[in-house]
């Protein structure tokens, strides 16, 4: 079997633990084996092989654990539309009340909700912006 044939062999065996485990990981030392698949190809020797799946894998997973970890990707809990599944919901708001706060039906129960400081309320359409408490902070829609 040729050299090219068993860098794709391992291509498929990476992939196929990666769906076994679930570890996007593995798809990026599977990239790794792809290079050296393709320098295989051009005739090159077995170590500058092995020394181009090893950079190329080996920074996909840098590059991927430094995307992963990076501080301030993730939006807070309660404006994450990731975690809380309401945020970017409309819900439509009657009358409020003097002191900010509105009682709206939403999702078969009913909630407050409450605009942001300085705004001036009025009904209609709004937009959940995130959650404090069990209260809906919402923004005109």
């Amino acid at each position: 079997m040729s050299e090219p044939n068993l860098w794709w062999l391992v291509v498929g065996v990476l992939v196929a633990l990666e769906l076994f485990t679930g570890t996007f990981y593995l798809l990026m030392l599977g990239l790794g084996a792809a290079a050296a698949a393709l320098v295989a190809y051009s005739g090159a020797s077995v170590a500058v092989q092995l020394v181009s799946a090893a950079v190329v894998g080996g920074g996909a997973v840098s590059l991927w654990h430094l995307r992963r970890t990076r501080p301030g990707a993730e939006l807070p809990a309660q404006s994450n539309p990731n975690v809380n599944l309401d945020i970017g919901e409309i819900v439509q708001v009657g009358q409020w009340s003097p002191d900010g706060t509105a009682q709206v039906h939403y999702r078969g129960a009913a909630w407050t909700v409450m605009h942001r400081p300085g705004i001036n309320p009025t009904g209609g359409a709004h937009r959940v912006a995130e959650m404090v408490g069990n209260r809906l902070l919402v923004d005109k829609a």
